[in-house]
């Protein structure tokens, strides 16, 4: 899939954090930023997928972006993965804050430690990474942070309990975020994708008969892949939405 044509001139070396770049919608980000021409690093657990990302991306924009290894769930850690990461770039203007995990789980059969460990995945790292770069985005104008949500919460999904409760919270996070880091001139917008087909998806949940179903649910019947949500994200974070705060965008083809 192309990426998107525009172009965002003030993204030209201002400094991004995408977490969970490794793959899917992430590696995607990554890669729209650095084609930007923006100073990118970012933050993953999988070494090795991430290694084919930054040898792919290395030359096709001024920067090449710098991965950082680490596991979100250690939250102490989160404030010195964003002091390395701005120190790195020269600054930080943009946090994206994309990592989850949308992981199937059995209602009856959830424990205590199953919710912990995925609302420690999927929600808390947002709060602590969004608290340990406020001080770098506040700096001089213009700082923005994006938030992965998803649709997920919205469609009564029996099979993803803490998951959509981790997405409807990033929404509720997102908004008071924004009225927090608002009056230090840092903007915080939510985004929630639809069903978007990524490697992962197809090889553990979707089929092309789930596919197909969603499709036929859309206002526009067309599969959406990682690089449609590039767009988007490069528009929260650029200057272009220099006055839109505590929103969400749902880009899912107009679910109906």
């Amino acid at each position: 899939m192309p990426g998107p044509s525009a172009t965002f001139p003030d993204l030209a070396d201002r400094g991004v954090l995408i977490t969970g770049g490794a793959s899917g919608i992430g590696a995607a980000l990554v890669e729209g930023f650095v084609r930007q021409g923006a100073r990118v690093a970012y933050i993953d657990i999988n070494a090795d997928t991430a290694k084919e990302v930054s040898h792919r991306l290395k030359y096709i924009g001024p920067h090449a972006p710098l991965f950082i290894e680490a596991d979100l769930r250690d939250v102490a850690g989160i404030p010195a993965l964003v002091d390395h990461a701005a120190a790195a770039l020269g600054g930080l203007k943009v946090l994206v804050n994309n990592a989850a995990r949308d992981d199937r789980q059995v209602f009856g059969a959830i424990t205590e430690a199953d919710w912990d460990e995925n609302l420690g995945i999927n929600l808390k790292p947002v709060f602590f990474m969004s608290q340990a770069a406020a001080p770098y985005l506040a700096a001089g104008a213009g700082g923005a942070i994006v938030n992965f949500s998803s649709i997920a919460y919205l469609l009564n999904m029996g099979d993803v309990p803490a998951y959509a409760t981790a997405k409807a919270g990033i929404v509720g996070l997102t908004k008071s975020l924004a009225g927090a880091l608002g009056p230090s001139g840092v903007r915080v917008n939510a985004l929630l994708p639809g069903m978007v087909v990524t490697e992962r998806q197809k090889a553990l949940w979707l089929t092309d008969k789930s596919i197909e179903a969603m499709r036929r649910r859309q206002c526009i019947p067309e599969t959406l892949y990682a690089d449609d949500l590039v767009g988007p994200c490069l528009f929260l974070a650029s200057d272009c939405s220099a006055r839109m705060t505590a929103q969400t965008m749902i880009i899912d083809g107009g679910v109906l």
